[in-house]
């Protein structure tokens, strides 16, 4: 992996509530949203159940071990099932504590600090539990595979799409996901040529499909001796880890394999082969490389996952009427095509053009905090609100 490993890069380089009177009123409030937590829109904890009862009688049965193949979608069926109902259990409870809370304001006790405290966690339980039931396309629940690209711009660009991929693995380290590096290319004076990684976790596809488009960075260039300010500017893509659980139509007499030599600093055994493997799809041009592995078998079954996932994601462009292909889908690397900017001089600010969430903190943004832009995306492609990337910023000279 060319020396560098995903923990060592991602670790490279709320106010206070007013007082408010205690309303009783909001006992027949918490009610209703006990009531409709259990038997409202987004939770029906009777049929989930009848679900997972079903799925866990056909797991029961001895011939379902024999095929592997399909006991893995069950499998994931049973844990989404599980999840979806130890939410709806957790939040009768905290909205039941709530109720109680008010109960004991009505008998005079002093729990304001106690309900604040009790409301704002509620609140963002709700606000992540929401994101989390808009995850519901075939893709969302599985691994997701990411690729970083710098722009035009040389070493500048190189320099941000390292930073980007400082901030995809600091976020899926602080979510519990596991990374693994499967390219990585270094730059000659800084950052990277691109880089491509698997983030493992429930959902990390789904959380993180928005991000694919262009993003953009404005700052005092660090390798500018006269300290002006630059844009730059890189790519980066996202698809889904495709399992066997999905059908991808792959022929063998539509790929070119090529073997190569490893590059990147030491290594006894990796750099001294050809162990690296790069495979192009002929109909389509994608092409995807691995070098991480010692064994050539090893990359070339790894190139093979990413190949199949990639074309997964190409056949979903299809079916969605977009008249572009897998790898060119993104907009030209340049001004007026970012889905989101990330601004370091002259104020702070990162912002989603599609969306137009804003965060101030640009530097816990880079640090890993996406939450806000991914539940941001969802929310607006659920409403069919989100817009294309644009240059909507006046970013004086």
């Amino acid at each position: 992996m060319r020396g560098h490993s995903t923990s060592q890069l991602a670790n490279k380089s709320g106010p206070q509530s007013k007082a408010w009177q205690l309303p009783i009123s909001n006992t027949l409030t918490l009610r209703c949203a006990i009531k409709s937590a259990t038997c409202g829109s987004i939770f029906d904890p009777a049929r989930l159940r009848r679900e997972l009862t079903a799925i866990e009688t056909k797991l029961a049965d001895p011939a379902m071990w024999s095929n592997s193949i399909a006991g893995k979608p069950l499998m994931r069926d049973r844990k989404r099932l599980e999840s979806l109902i130890a939410d709806d259990e957790e939040l009768v409870r905290r909205t039941g504590d709530i109720e109680a809370y008010f109960e004991l304001a009505r008998e005079g006790e002093d729990v304001l600090a106690d309900l604040e405290r009790d409301i704002k966690t509620l609140a963002t339980f709700t606000e992540e539990l929401e994101a989390r039931t808009m995850l519901s396309g075939e893709a969302d629940p599985l691994n997701a595979i990411v690729t970083v690209h710098p722009g035009a711009g040389g070493t500048e660009s190189q320099d941000w799409a390292e930073m980007l991929l400082r901030m995809y693995l600091r976020w899926a380290e602080q979510q519990g996901f596991k990374t693994e590096m499967n390219d990585y290319q270094d730059g000659e004076e800084a950052g990277i040529k691109s880089a491509t990684f698997t983030i493992t976790g429930e959902y990390a596809f789904g959380q993180l499909a928005g991000e694919s488009g262009v993003h953009r960075l404005v700052r005092i260039s660090p390798f500018d001796s006269a300290k002006r300010r630059h844009t730059s500017f890189a790519s980066v893509y996202v698809s889904p880890e495709i399992d066997e659980t999905i059908n991808v139509d792959l022929k063998v007499e539509d790929l070119r394999i090529d073997t190569y030599r490893s590059g990147g600093k030491g290594g006894q055994h990796v750099n001294t082969t050809d162990s690296a493997v790069r495979m192009t799809h002929l109909p389509t041009g994608i092409v995807v490389q691995c070098q991480n592995e010692r064994s050539q078998h090893k990359n070339r079954e790894k190139a093979m996952k990413m190949l199949r996932s990639r074309l997964y994601e190409y056949e979903l462009e299809k079916k969605r009427a977009v008249s572009r292909k897998v790898e060119d889908s993104k907009l030209e690397i340049n001004f007026g095509s970012q889905i989101r900017s990330y601004v370091l001089q002259p104020y702070r600010i990162a912002k989603d053009h599609r969306t137009k969430v804003e965060v101030g903190d640009v530097d816990k943004v880079l640090d890993g905090y996406l939450e806000p832009f991914l539940r941001g995306y969802l929310l607006a492609k659920r409403r069919g609100t989100a817009t294309s990337g644009e240059d909507d910023m006046d970013i004086p000279a």
